[in-house]
């Protein structure tokens, strides 16, 4: 099933106090293919293969389940390093979150938020709060697919 991806990403000016307070996801992943992207992950006990159309602001997103023996499998195919980061779900408000990726391995000290939306206006219309810091959405280099390369580097 496709969804629609609609996410605006930041480089935070600071981080919010207590993230122990917070929702916290541990995440690896790998990149079979860049071009299209096609990534693997696991998220706690939890494994998808996801397909990303091009786009920056706004693409689709096809995920499709994995069982730990078939990530298990592909993991050494990935191209390039394996990301690891610890996530964090900040609330905004009623309906918006921030996902705050602290970023482990050879990409660390690393951090970048990304708040997902319902629609492209909505996202352009969004007003970070100061602490999110600057906005990172149409700059490349901050796409985990391509801080997955192995010659990767800000």
């Amino acid at each position: 099933m496709a969804a629609m991806e609609i996410e605006r990403k930041f480089l935070p000016a600071q981080l919010p106090e207590d993230l122990s307070a917070y929702e916290v996801h541990r995440i690896e992943q790998g990149y079979l293919c860049t071009d299209p992207v096609v990534r693997i992950r696991r998220s706690d006990d939890d494994y998808y293969l996801t397909y990303k159309a091009k786009g920056l602001l706004a693409r689709e997103e096809y995920n499709l389940p994995l069982n730990a023996d078939a990530y298990a499998h592909l993991k050494p195919k990935a191209d390039g390093r394996i990301i690891e980061k610890k996530r964090y779900l900040i609330p905004l408000d009623a309906h918006l979150t921030v996902e705050l990726d602290i970023f482990g391995g050879d990409l660390a000290p690393l951090i970048l938020a990304e708040v997902e939306f319902a629609s492209e206006e909505e996202a352009v219309a969004f007003v970070p709060p100061a602490w999110l810091g600057t906005d990172v959405t149409c700059d490349r280099r901050y796409h985990n697919s391509e801080m997955s390369r192995a010659d990767y580097s800000l």
